[in-house]
């Protein structure tokens, strides 16, 4: 009987001892890690092969692989700028200037191990998810410049822009800078992202000029298997994008998930129709850009708002972007190679000042902040978009400007006609080219 009291005392010692490190082990939340770590796949994803795909699918065969590099190279390069210091002056406190800007403390992540936390998930990880944002978002200035835009250039440019607009619009707004205490509502990147890259798009789109002879020769894409395969995968990625923004795996992120897909749908379904009576036939391009708009649309919405109001905000992004491609091409004659312009910034502006309407409680939304009124919350959203566009339109001229001084812009007249896969890359991505 001694024997027994020793042994029960013995196991209650060791459970006492080990009380320290289940209450350490608490504080990780398993479920919302492993969604994170799903949703950084997706996220990542939807750059490459995505949106690598899509876009490589829309230019014409001779520029196929320099599409596809520069979304590569991008992805290589962001991650490196992450990590030497773009995260740490977005999410790290600023001190004085944490209304403008965060700190330096997370350089490299020093002392940053597999203990660290941010809230309930390691910090490891939101580094990483957070990082694929910033991946796709110069990525999708790419199809504005496409098939004329000197490698080096593309990547000095997109570095550039990442740390002098990127960087502190992203802090406005997700780390806790003047914007957010403002009470802006940004829920996976509407204003961060998109309409940040599609004004950034437009100035590109502007300053490069034309492709050789835009608007009168014809440059349809060219292969649209290449261009639904990586629309396909964007929608898929794009539930990592929006639903991971919940940052937890419970209600919010499902119904961010669902409205994600109501709005995709809607934005392709009301593109097609318009399309179909315009023209007599829808077509597949017209479809899957309608999808795109609605994603981009829903985006900063998706974590605020219900079916319905994604439904309402998916039905007015296929209506608003694809006029919005008829005039930024046909009327002003601006060549934005890929549409990023009209289907992301137009978008992005648009389903931002819709979640000030739409996630009202009244219309099925989540709610607004507590004791802030409709009109209130769209003065707020109003705001961040013109100082997002401002911000974005200066900088990366400025930026485009002095790189074009530099190192200049744009291959030659000949070079574009050769294609940018054999002057830039020495590669073809067919054979019988």
């Amino acid at each position: 009987m001694l024997k027994n009291y020793n042994n029960n005392r013995n196991w209650l010692l060791a459970a006492l001892l080990l009380l320290p490190t289940i209450a350490s082990a608490a504080e990780l939340n398993q479920a919302n890690t492993a969604w994170i770590l799903t949703s950084t796949a997706l996220v990542l994803f939807m750059t490459i092969p995505g949106l690598s795909l899509f876009y490589a699918g829309l230019v014409r065969s001779k520029n196929v692989l320099s599409v596809l590099m520069q979304c590569f190279a991008i992805t290589c390069v962001v991650s490196i700028l992450w990590l030497a210091g773009v995260y740490s002056f977005i999410f790290t406190d600023g001190g004085s200037l944490q209304a403008f800007i965060g700190g330096a403390s997370k350089v490299f992540l020093p002392g940053i191990g597999t203990s660290s936390m941010t809230g309930d998930i390691p910090e490891s990880v939101y580094f990483m998810f957070q990082m694929t944002f910033a991946i796709i978002t110069p990525a999708l200035i790419v199809g504005a410049f496409a098939e004329r835009m000197k490698f080096s250039s593309m990547l000095a440019f997109s570095s550039l822009w990442l740390i002098i607009v990127y960087m502190p619009v992203c802090h406005w707004i997700w780390g806790n800078g003047w914007l957010a205490s403002m009470g802006v509502m940004d829920f996976a990147g509407g204003i961060v992202i998109h309409v940040n890259a599609g004004v950034a798009a437009l100035v590109s789109a502007l300053v490069l000029g034309k492709r050789k002879g835009f608007p009168t020769t014809g440059m349809p894409p060219h292969n649209m298997t290449m261009v639904v395969t990586g629309a396909g995968m964007l929608w898929v990625g794009w539930f990592g994008f929006n639903a991971g923004s919940a940052l937890t795996a419970d209600g919010r992120a499902g119904m961010a998930m669902l409205a994600t897909h109501i709005g995709a749908a809607s934005g392709a379904l009301t593109w097609m129709i318009i399309e179909w009576k315009r023209y007599g036939k829808p077509s597949v391009l017209g479809i899957v850009t309608g999808m795109v708009a609605g994603l981009g649309t829903i985006t900063p919405a998706s974590g605020f708002v219900g079916p319905f109001g994604a439904l309402v905000i998916g039905v007015t992004a296929g209506i608003v972007c694809f006029y919005a491609t008829q005039y930024v091409k046909r009327k002003l004659i601006i060549d934005d190679s890929l549409d990023v312009f009209p289907v992301h910034g137009i978008g992005g502006i648009t389903g931002s000042l819709l979640t000030g309407v739409f996630a009202a409680s009244s219309l099925g939304g989540l709610g607004l902040p507590d004791g802030v009124s409709m009109m209130s919350q769209v003065g707020v959203q109003a705001l961040a978009i013109l100082v997002t566009i401002v911000w974005s339109a200066l900088f990366s001229y400025l930026i485009l400007k002095v790189l074009d001084k530099w190192i200049g812009l744009r291959v030659t007249p000949d070079e574009e006609v050769q294609g940018l896969d054999t002057v830039l890359h020495e590669e073809t991505g067919y054979l019988d080219l």
